[in-house]
């Protein structure tokens, strides 16, 4: 299975709309880096036919420290989260 990287991402653009390399990246980064700091700043990204990216909050909980067995508490976290569109689960499929 291949991997697709930002590299890869850039130069698809940079073939598709006649760019140079470094002019594809510099949009690329600019998409990540719009995502991200929407992300950041609390606000969900809905990219139609893709997919939805939102933070979620993990609740504080009770772990065990496997080591000494001993209980410890784990605070509250944010984690980003996606939820795929239908557009792409079907071609997925």
């Amino acid at each position: 299975m291949e991997t697709v990287n930002k590299k890869a991402i850039a130069e698809a653009v940079a073939e598709k709309h006649n760019l140079t390399k470094k002019e594809s990246s510099e949009i690329v980064d600019q998409v990540f880096d719009s995502v991200a700091e929407a992300l950041k700043d609390g606000a969900k990204v809905d990219i139609s036919g893709f997919g939805k990216f939102e933070v979620k909050v993990r609740a504080a909980r009770t772990g065990i420290n496997p080591q000494t067995k001993e209980t410890i508490e784990i605070p509250e976290s944010k984690v980003p989260g996606f939820k795929a569109s239908k557009n792409l689960k079907d071609l997925v499929r």
